[in-house]
């Protein structure tokens, strides 16, 4: 919702657009599995009739958290590895 409202400003700050959008998609994907409101987690708890409860769900998706937040961190030090990634 906030988007077309960062875009033109992150872009007029001279930050890639291609680095932003990768590093909102990251942002937004740690979002979606960090409790309490993890949508993610609702999601596998209900496809597994309940098998899995969210506590089990959020321990077992505590080290994905963890390298999509190293991810973020080190695109953000390091923005050209991105950039390398997408224009080679």
């Amino acid at each position: 919702m906030t988007l077309p409202i960062t875009f033109p400003m992150i872009t007029s700050l001279g930050f890639d657009p291609i680095w932003f959008g990768i590093i909102v998609t990251l942002l937004i994907e740690i979002g979606m599995i960090t409790p309490p409101v993890g949508l993610n987690l609702f999601v596998l708890s209900s496809i597994s009739k309940n098998e899995v409860d969210l506590t089990a769900a959020a321990k077992a998706s505590l080290p994905y958290w963890l390298i999509l937040l190293g991810a973020v961190g080190t695109f953000t030090l390091f923005p050209n590895i991105i950039l390398w990634f997408t224009y080679y």
